[in-house]
């Protein structure tokens, strides 16, 4: 299943290339376990498509024991399953897992915004207005890829200003499994302004140290995901 109406994605570099954005400390099976998921999360492998692990090796340029490891952690985290005598799936798009995450989302992410609202620091806040004003340069070319890596950034600092790391170790997963229905479903004329929009409500109560509301614009903003999400797929 492509995405409707969705662009070309950006070039991926291989991973050779971007072992050292990672950091020396990397291991090679976490630029293998990036790489993968990036491909799955922004549709390059398509959802219900079998993938070799030798073809991923060398489309990639990392070796096969990495590979299988990001493959198995991939598994573990509900973005793959493993057939036995057939391979490896790409799990396909579900309406109903995905509606439990943003039923999850909700409860949580509106927990986070509440913390991030009394919790955020000036260095995280200048964050967030980055990132939004980054956001902003994308949405009139309707690039998909770099507004939802920017959606994912976001979420982020959000979770990271709670000053709660099992929190945002929970909603760092709940938001990856997400991201693949982000892109199938935010690429209709106006999601991404809309999105944008939602997005400076919440920083706009967190800037105000208002716990009720940043959690009434997030609440709002997983409503509306949640919504289109309904309308297409």
């Amino acid at each position: 299943m492509r995405p409707k109406g969705a662009h070309a994605a950006m070039a991926m570099p291989r991973a050779s290339e971007t072992i050292a954005a990672f950091g020396e400390a990397q291991s090679l099976r976490d630029v293998a376990y990036e790489t993968i998921k990036h491909k799955i999360i922004t549709c390059a492998f398509q959802p219900g498509e079998y993938i070799n692990e030798a073809a991923v090796s060398a489309q990639i340029g990392i070796g096969r024991t990495p590979v299988h490891q990001a493959v198995e952690r991939l598994a573990l985290e509900g973005m793959v399953d493993v057939m036995p005598r057939k391979g490896v799936i790409v799990k396909p798009l579900s309406l109903d897992q995905i509606l439990q995450i943003v039923e999850v989302r909700a409860l949580n992410e509106s927990f986070c915004v509440r913390l991030a609202a009394e919790r955020a620091d000036h260095h995280e806040i200048l964050q967030l207005q980055d990132i939004l004003s980054r956001s902003a340069q994308w949405i009139d070319v309707r690039n998909s890829e770099e507004l939802m890596l920017l959606d994912r950034e976001f979420h982020g600092v959000l979770a990271r200003a709670s000053k709660n790391n099992i929190l945002a170790d929970c909603l760092a997963k709940l938001h990856d499994r997400s991201l693949r229905f982000w892109f199938v479903s935010l690429d209709k004329p106006g999601h991404h302004r809309n999105v944008q929009e939602q997005h400076e409500a919440i920083l706009a109560a967190i800037k105000a140290r208002n716990p009720d509301a940043a959690e009434a614009a997030m609440r709002a903003h997983i409503e509306d995901f949640r919504n289109n999400l309904m309308r297409n797929i």
